[in-house]
Parts: C-alpha cells; structure tokens; sequence
C-alpha cells in the first residue's frame, strides 16, 4: 500500500517542543498568581479606607446634628449614636415642626471588607469603640464614638487592619 507522506514540517509538534510549552506557561502562571493576590488584597484595602472614611463621616454628622440640636439627646450624654443601624435608619428631626422628618447619615452601613463571613450582619462585622473608651483598648459601651476593623491581618503598609 502506498501511502501519502507528508514533510517534516507538516507532521505537528514534537514532544519536547509541547513540554517546553507548558513548562513556560507553568512559569508565567507562577508570576501572575501573586500579582493577582496582590491585586484582591489592595482592592480589599481600598473598599475598607472607603467604607472607615463613610461611617466615621457619618458617625461626625451625627455628632455635629446633636450639637446643633437636631437630634434630641440626653445632657449626660456623648452625642454620638448608640448603634451603627440609626446611621441609616435614620432619626427623628428634633427641629422639624410635626417630627414627621428624619434625618439620614447613610443610605447602608458598609460590611468589613476583611470580614469574610456572610452570615454576620454588615454593622455586626465591625468593632465598635465609645466615647469613654481609650484608643488602646476599645469597648463597645452604649455609644458608638469610631469603628475599626476586627481582622487581626496586616496591611500591605505593615499597619494592622485594627489600626486604620
């Protein structure tokens, strides 16, 4: 039987040609993994600056309406709200004739970016510090004076997430 031969440089890749080949994109893979991990990790870091920079705004404007009396509040108190969910809930305008307006800080509280479980509630995925408690050793007493992340990670800048 006769068969049609064709020429070596129809005949497709060698062996060694097809290992070189993935060899170099096993090796390209290899550099591009933690680039994207880099990636995912600033991209995290943005959205937790972003959300710190939208709740302590809110948690000032709260403060501030308190000061100027449109939110009636107790004499003892820090004029900072007791809970993260009035911030979006919204509160009742004390300066309002009928006090049938409310006033909002913030259309939803921003989950914990580092925060991974979906099961936690986004105002429930930060940690909490009151007026009364020192900077170094944050408690959640009545008030809600700042928020911080509860990841005990570090960022990319070697400052604690709990530190930002």
């Amino acid at each position: 039987m006769n068969r049609l031969r064709l020429p070596r440089h129809f005949a497709g890749f060698t062996f060694i040609e097809l290992i070189v080949t993935v060899a170099i994109v096993a090796l390209l893979a290899t550099m591009v993994f933690p680039m994207a991990e880099l990636a995912v990790q600033r991209s995290k870091e943005r959205d937790l600056r972003e959300a710190l920079r939208q709740i302590r705004g809110a948690l000032d404007a709260y403060k501030k309406a308190v000061d100027e009396k449109k939110i009636a509040s107790e004499v003892d108190s820090s004029g900072y709200p007791p809970n993260l969910a009035i911030l979006a809930d919204g509160v009742v305008d004390a300066k309002s004739p009928n006090k049938d307006r409310k006033i909002y800080f913030l259309r939803r509280i921003p989950r914990d970016p580092m925060n991974s479980d979906p099961t936690v509630s986004p105002d429930a995925s930060w940690g909490r510090r009151s007026y009364r408690s020192p900077p170094e050793a944050p408690r959640d007493d009545g008030d809600v004076f700042d928020v911080y992340s509860r990841s005990p990670a570090t960022g990319l800048n070697g400052v604690p997430y709990r530190k930002w």
